[in-house]
This record gives C-alpha cells, structure tokens and sequence, in this order.
C-alpha cells in the first residue's frame, strides 16, 4: 500500500470542530457530539459525487462492486453497503486513515473517480470523524431535516456581478445549521449565470430571469434572479389583453425595449402557419392586405380557428404525442380511428378536461369508442402513468420508480400511488384483428411498490389515499382531480405546452417539466393564463385565441440593438423553422404539386397524415425530422438543421420533379400571357404573403427577361427558357430563410 503523506491533524480538527461535527482524537473537544451518518456522512458523499448516476449510485450495482443510493436518497441502504458488505473491508476502525473508503476517495490508492476528498477538506475531516467514532447508526430519535432555505431567495443583479447564495437546513428538534459548503447548485440557464460550487451566483452578459436550484439531501430551494439590461423603455405597444400586460410589464422592469408590431403580410403568414399549418392563398393575402378594418387580423384568427385545416394541424401535434404510431399492418384501423376522433374533437371544441377523460377513461373496442387505441399504444400500468404524468402534468415520474425524483419532491410511493389508478384496466381480444376491448375489471385498485413490496392504493401526487370502491373506475376519478381548480399541473402544462408552440419557448423550459426547481420565466403570465383557461372552461380556441390577438405575439422578429440577445422575456417573435409536414405541404402549395401518400385520397395535406408510416415512404419527412410517435416529448420532433436538408433541398428527386411538373406553377406561369411583373407578384404573395420589393422585383424581371442558352452556346427555346426561368425562380425561393422560417 502507498506511503501516506503527513497531515496536518491540528488543521482538520479546527474544521470538524468548526462543523459541529465532534472532534478528532487529542483535541480538548473531542466528541462534541456524535457524527450523524445521515445529517453528516451523507451529505459528504453527495457533495463529492460518490452517489451520482454516473458514479457508485450507478443502475444495475454501481460501479467496481460498490454501490450507493442515487443522491443518498436511501441512506439506510447506504449505511449497510459502507459498514457492513464485504465483511466491512472498506472501514478500518484502529486508524481511520487507513479505511478504503477514505483512502479511494482521497486518491491515495487507484481509483477511476479521481480525488474526490483531499485530505485536507473538511468532508474527509466528517468521514474520519464518524468512522473515528465508531461508525454510529442514528439513532430512531435522531433530528431529521425537514426543509432548507436559501438567503436571498430571489434579487436582482447586475451584468457582471456575483452573489454569494447561503442556505440554511431546519431540523425536525427545530435546530438549523449552515449546509452551504454541502449543497449542490445548478443554474437552470447558464447563458444567463453559472454558479460555483461554494454557491457563488455569476451574472453574465445576456439579461432576462435567472434561477439556481439548491439541492441538500431530500430537500430542494430555488433562487430567482432579475438581470436588467437596463435600457430606456419610452414607448410599449397597445395592452390588447392581460398578455400583454404581463410580457410588457417584464420588459419594463427588465430595461429590454420590444420590437414594433409586425406588418399585416408578416401577421398574416405566421399567424396562418402557426393556426393552420399552411401558408395564405394568394387570394387570402391579396383580401387581407387591401382590407383596412381595424379589427382585420382579429376576424382572421376566428375564420382560421373554425376552419378544418386548424383541427388537421393541430390533430396531427396531439397524435403523435400520443403515440398514434403504426408498427403492424393490424394497427391501421385504430390509427386512423384515433386520429379521427383527435381531429373531431378538435374541430368541435371538445373541452380539454372532457377530451382528457374520454381518453383516460376510455372502454370499450376502437370502433365504437376510438380513444380506447391510446391503451394499445400504452399497454402497461407504469407506462400509462409516466406518459399522463408527463404530458397531461408536466411532471416527469420515470426515474421515481427506482428512486427519490432527484429534482422533486416525488417519491416511488407516489410513483406506484398513480400507477394503481391503471391497475384496474382490463383487456381482452375483440372482434377486429390485432385490437382489445377495454373494460373496468372490478376489485380494489392497488399498486405494489417493488422496493418495499407494500400495496399503495390511488393518490394523485400529494394528495391522500382515496378510497375507491371495487365498482368505480379509478381512472374517473384521476380524470376528476385533474380538471379540479386545486390541480396545480393540469391546466399550467397545457398552457405552457401552447405557449412554447406559438413563441418557440415556453415560460417553463422544458414545456413538460414543471416543477419548483424549474420556475417559470414570467410567473404572473403563467399564473393569468392558468387561470384564463380554467375560467373558460379548458376552452382550447380561446387559449389560442387570446395569445395570437395579443400585440406580444404580433412584435417583429426583428431586433433592435437592445433586444438582440433576449432568449427568454418575448421581446420580439423568435423566428423558428417550419415542421416537416408544413414544410412539404408549402413547398407543394408554392409549386402548386401536391404529394401522393399511400391509401389516401390525392391532396391530402401533409399535416394531415393519421400517423407515423408515412414517414417511411417520404424521405423528405423522414430528413425534416418528423416524428415516429415513440415518445410523449415534444423533443421528438427535429428542428434542428442538417447538411442532409441542405442537400435534399439542393439536388432531391421529389423537389426537381415538383419544379419541373407538367401542371406545376412553373409550367402554368410559363404559359401564362400576363406580364412578367404579375406572375412575379403572384409568387410573393404565396410564398410571402406580401408583394416583392422594388429591388426584388428588378432582380427578378431581369433574370426572367435574360436570354437561355444551352451548353452550346445557343439560344433555348423561348418556352423553354420560360419554363426552366421560372422553376428556378421558384427554388430560389423556396431555399431562402424567409419561406422556410416562420417569422
């Protein structure tokens, strides 16, 4: 074994002193009182790492035979893996120095984790001093934490500066103690300010609202953080709604001016791809932009909001979250069944509380009741609870099934609470080939949790047990508690989910991740249009209604030279690209093509696609990142660009034989005895909305009215040279960032 080096014991024992911790042999302080495993020694191990995933805590036994619980959630599981497996090899009581666990941890002998507690921190000082001691068990008595504060919880700051963040940890015997050299920090925004790992706060460059989660044992506080830009703001747009109030308000205190309200062509574009998934008709831009009501943009959010390309849209985002894939032959029926049934309820203005109850609790066959295909998809108890948490909560359950949630404050007995609400879900073959029939089967509901084999009965996150007879569908009565106004998740994570697809991103980020250690951007905003749509009755129109007629949404995607660097207050629209489907269906209404899908009627729109099998036979939804259906995680979807796009765009065979169609814009416009400037015109209004600009138009007449010739260096035919003038006059823009970005 390795030579130990010289310590300084009269250093360490200042510090276990100083920690409370009793101290080391030979002080006159010794054993002040006896080190806690679980207030002291764990705290240690988390701080230096030990119990991280990626380390001891491990899934599937850890790492090198040594295994922890993930952030020492279990303690008791760790007492006995450190004191009593392996015959206590990794503890040597006549000269604590010597034990293994210390020895790894301060990299005296090989360990693949490196150093993780010099010799001369006071976290080694704590383990030496609890194994000095003996190893003690807490006591049943002994105090347990019951919550921690952080000191400041909430400022504001400066560009550049720092704060030093204190947090205090209470005790079920109503002591506290200063833990901040123990808990963990993470800033949720590191653009904005990172943070160090004493629990400095460093501001950086870009304002908006920042946050840090502290994390100490079981226990999680949050400190929220102001960064004013701190510009003049002279002038605000008109307050249409309280959204605007609310984002408006923000800006001003933040000091960050917002860009003007769009013009109508900019309005019209995106609020027509954003409702509907499609670009304006020609004739649609030409009405709008040569009406001069007041209220024009208003009438047209309604005219789009009642129109079937909306229900065709939006059908499309709800069906692939949930899972409305394809994976066999025998699963066409119930797709297109349940896209039905999406599309219809959408159409009509289903109330969402409604709309999540005939899916949750849904019996009975596909053909007579299609939302019962959602639990063909989603077969087990434990994924039918993972995926209603996450998309209908917003709380992310899967890691509580095997431990503590590391970021809240969910356990696995709220884990198996709300899978017993699934328990009672029975299934048996029906008539149609590959499809159940769904019914209630009678008894209690229960759900074992699988660590400490106790049978839990129905509770919906916090609350308690509820007592169901054997009769009643517990799945009604988990539809109840959602839509109740003391549901703190559901109508929040529908708001938020809505939010981030008409602003790119949510007031909680991820959209589907709430909770207290992921605050919200705008919490007054939040909170207004929670309590919006609860007030009109899960109205989903209306919620889209009231974010597209706010001036907010209606800001220009241009920034000014103070707003360029805001990611997260809504300054001004951030532009994003188009989906895929949308992408394609434009693309078809820009050549004036369309795209053939197999067993569906000709002209059926991309977004329009029932599910997942579609992408197989279309390369261009397949590289535009269309999603499969596999996940209930908007994460799915690919927004990302690629050098595959570019190159699809560039030289694909689908987008050559578009151009190049024989009843193809080109084609038509190529005949088409109207001059030149028309046919040009024609063009921006569908691509863009609006007319071209004087030096766009110039541009264009001139390559139009430019001679063709051939490799030969002769003239092209006149109609040819037409024809192959206006193809790429087509390509050219649709490649451009304008069409294929919303903006």
């Amino acid at each position: 074994m390795p030579s130990q080096p010289s310590l300084n014991w009269s250093a360490i024992a200042s510090v276990a002193c100083v920690l409370g911790l009793g101290c080391p042999i030979g002080s006159t302080q010794a054993a002040e009182r006896p080190v806690s495993f679980v207030n002291d020694v764990v705290p240690v191990l988390t701080k230096a790492g030990c119990n991280m995933g990626t380390c001891h805590a491990k899934a599937g036994g850890g790492q090198n035979g040594f295994q922890l619980s993930l952030l020492g959630f279990e303690p008791a599981e760790d007492f006995e893996h450190i004191v009593l497996e392996a015959r206590g090899r990794r503890l040597f009581f006549a000269n604590p120095d010597k034990s293994l666990l210390l020895l790894k941890a301060a990299g005296q002998v090989p360990h693949r984790g490196g150093v993780r507690l010099p010799v001369s921190s006071p976290g080694y000082a704590a383990v030496r001093e609890w194994i000095r001691q003996g190893v003690p068990q807490d006591a049943a008595n002994s105090p347990k934490l019951i919550g921690i504060e952080v000191d400041p919880k909430k400022g504001s700051l400066r560009r550049q500066a720092t704060q030093q963040l204190k947090v205090t940890a209470r005790y079920s015997d109503g002591s506290m103690r200063d833990v901040t050299d123990m808990a963990l920090f993470e800033s949720n925004d590191k653009a904005l300010a990172d943070v160090t790992e004493s629990g400095l706060v460093k501001v950086l460059d870009l304002p908006g609202k920042v946050s840090v989660m502290v994390r100490y044992q079981t226990c999680v506080a949050v400190f929220n953080a102001a960064i004013p830009l701190g510009a003049p703001v002279p002038t605000l747009p008109p307050e249409k709604n309280f959204v605007d109030a609310a984002v408006f308000a923000n800006l001003k205190d933040l000091g960050i001016p917002p860009s003007p309200v769009c013009d109508d062509a900019t309005f019209l574009r995106r609020v027509t791809l954003d409702i509907a998934g499609r670009l304006p008709t020609e004739e649609e831009a030409k009405a709008f932009l040569a009406d001069k009501s007041a209220d024009k943009r208003d009438k047209w959010i309604d005219e789009l909001l009642q129109s079937p390309d909306y229900a065709d849209f939006f059908a499309g985002k709800w069906t692939a979250l949930l899972k409305n894939r394809r994976d066999d032959e025998s699963d066409t029926v119930s797709n297109f069944a349940f896209h039905a049934w999406v599309r219809d309820s959408l159409l009509s203005n289903k109330p969402y509380d409604q709309f999540v109850r005939e899916l949750l609790a849904a019996t009975g066959t596909v053909i007579g009741n299609p939302p019962v295909a959602w639990y063909k998809r989603v077969k087990e108890p434990k994924e039918q609870l993972e995926d209603v948490a996450q998309l209908f909560l917003g709380v992310r359950m899967q890691c509580a099934q095997c431990h503590h949630h590391p970021f809240e404050r969910w356990s696995q007995d709220d884990y198996y609470s709300l899978a017993a609400f699934f328990s009672q879900v029975g299934r048996k073959p029906s008539g149609t080939r590959g499809e159940d029939l769904i019914f209630h089967k009678r008894g209690m509901a229960t759900a074992t949790n699988m660590k400490t084999r106790v049978a839990l009965k129905p509770a919906a996150f916090g609350d308690s047990m509820l007592a169901i007879a054997p009769d009643e569908d517990p799945r009604l009565k988990l539809a109840d508690w959602m839509k109740s106004p003391k549901n703190p998740f559901f109508a929040k994570v529908l708001v938020n989910r809505y939010w981030k697809h008409f602003f790119q991103r949510g007031l909680i980020e991820p959209e589907d991740d709430i909770r207290d250690s992921n605050p919200p951007s705008n919490p007054e905003l939040l909170a207004a249009l929670e309590k919006h749509f609860i007030d009109s009755k899960f109205d989903m129109k209306e919620l889209v209604r009231v974010i597209t007629r706010s001036n907010a949404y209606q800001l220009s995607s241009t920034p000014n030279k103070d707003n360029i660097g805001d990611r997260q207050n809504y300054s001004r629209y951030y532009p994003r690209r188009l989906s895929a489907e949308v992408m394609l269906d434009s693309i078809d209404q820009l050549a004036s093509t369309q795209t053939d899908f197999p067993n569906l009627p000709a002209g059926t729109r991309a977004v329009a696609l029932p599910d997942n099998s579609y992408n197989r036979t279309s390369p261009f939804l397949r590289v535009f990142g269309r999603p499969e259906g596999q996940s209930v995680c908007e994460c799915e979807r690919v927004q990302s660009s690629s050098l595959a796009q570019s190159l699809h765009m560039i030289n694909a065979a689908d987008i050559r034989a578009k151009l190049a169609h024989a009843n193809g814009r080109a084609q038509n416009l190529a005949n088409d005895p109207r001059p030149a400037e028309a046919k040009i015109k024609e063009l921006y209004l569908v691509a863009f909305a609006r007319e071209p600009r004087p030096e766009e138009l110039s541009a264009a007449l001139g390559y139009l009215n430019e001679p063709r010739m051939n490799a030969a260096g002769q003239k092209v035919d006149a109609q040819k040279a037409a024809r192959e003038n206006f193809q790429d006059l087509l390509w050219a823009m649709m490649t451009t960032k304008e069409f294929l970005f919303n903006h």
